[in-house]
């Protein structure tokens, strides 16, 4: 149900003009500002009240009495969904980010020139999340004894990227045997997710247990996505930190140090970005991101999914101060992830 406050039309025009007068200037919004953004001709009087209105339900507040408003966290989440979301990417953006990811050769190549888009155009951190492990799509393993016994697994997945684990099992493998548990895997499950595989394998057993036993214990033992944990700092890539620097709204040092080393952490990046995966939304909006720190209430987080094989790969997306450009970052981040995916398709 709608916010009385934003019943009418005219006061849904308002909050959107007054939130993008607040984002080009970072200062209190008056009446009169609004009266000459305005496509109706309403007096300073009328817009003032229909502010108090705005005030009241919760979307602005007025930070002295002599002063214009500024959105709230409501009022950023009204426009994002409402208007942002409607939104078309300009020509010349269109053209800038298609030059700048054009050429890539690998995987590598192609996440560091998306981070590196995303940063610019949105004047925030440009962030690309690999998918989970428990979601690879493997496919090709390779599986290697070490001298000491312990066992390197390599997962290759589609577009050449690689995650690799060394492991020490509860009992000794032969080089015989990984490899075929390697060849098993292989034939069986390319283009399955290790959450699947592994799902699959436990069915096998349950059913099949004569048939499948010996290869589907081994795969388990070395492929299961508990046993090879995650790599936090090989699935981020962050790009554009240093540009939250000169932000006004962090300008406490504490919360700006606090917010920086939660940054550098990237596994509250990770948790967070991955939560857009299981939306509904082509891009996903978050207004306020306590999860990562404190400063986090002064934070937006505009994602989207990538794809690879038709499969969701992982997240891309931009943190920034509430005060960005949502048309601009919206428009970019969800083209970003279509380029992004395009590319991954074609990378051998």
């Amino acid at each position: 149900m709608r916010n009385p406050a934003l019943q009418e039309r005219r006061n849904r025009q308002i909050l959107a003009d007054l939130v993008r007068a607040y984002i080009e200037t970072g200062e209190p919004v008056s009446s009169r500002a609004i009266s000459k953004r305005f496509e109706e001709s309403l007096s300073t009087a009328t817009i003032r009240n229909i502010m108090a209105d705005l005030e009241d339900g919760g979307y602005l507040y007025q930070p002295h009495t002599s002063a214009g408003r500024v959105p709230t966290a409501a009022a950023y989440r009204f426009f994002a969904q409402e208007i942002a979301s409607q939104a078309t990417l300009s020509a010349d953006d269109c053209d800038w980010i298609r030059r700048q990811l054009s050429g890539a050769h690998s995987a590598a190549e192609i996440t560091e020139k998306a981070g590196h888009v995303l940063a610019e155009v949105s004047r925030g951190v440009g962030i690309i999340v690999a998918p989970p492990l428990r979601s690879a799509v493997l496919e090709h393993v390779r599986m290697w004894l070490l001298p000491d016994g312990r066992v390197v697994v390599v997962l290759i997945s589609p577009g050449g990227n690689t995650r690799d684990k060394v492991l020490r099992p509860g009992r000794m493998f032969s080089q015989q045997e990984l490899d075929a548990t390697a060849e098993f895997l292989n034939r069986n499950y390319a283009g399955w997710n290790l959450e699947a595989i592994r799902n699959d394998l436990l069915q096998k057993l349950a059913t099949e247990r004569d048939r499948y036993e010996t290869l589907a214990q081994s795969a388990l033992t070395l492929c299961d996505p508990e046993v090879l944990g995650e790599s936090v700092g090989q699935r981020v890539y962050v790009e554009g930190t240093a540009q939250i620097v000169g932000a006004p709204e962090f300008a406490d040092q504490n919360q700006l140090r606090e917010l920086l080393a939660a940054i550098e952490e990237k596994h509250r990046l990770v948790s967070v970005l991955n939560a857009c995966i299981d939306t509904p939304e082509p891009v996903f909006v978050q207004i306020g991101i306590k999860e990562i720190s404190q400063a986090g209430q002064n934070l937006a987080l505009i994602s989207a999914p990538y794809s690879g094989q038709d499969l969701v790969q992982g997240s891309l997306g931009v943190l920034g101060p509430t005060r960005i450009d949502y048309e601009r970052a919206m428009t970019a981040v969800a083209y970003v992830a279509q380029l992004f995916s395009e590319a991954l398709q074609k990378i051998d």
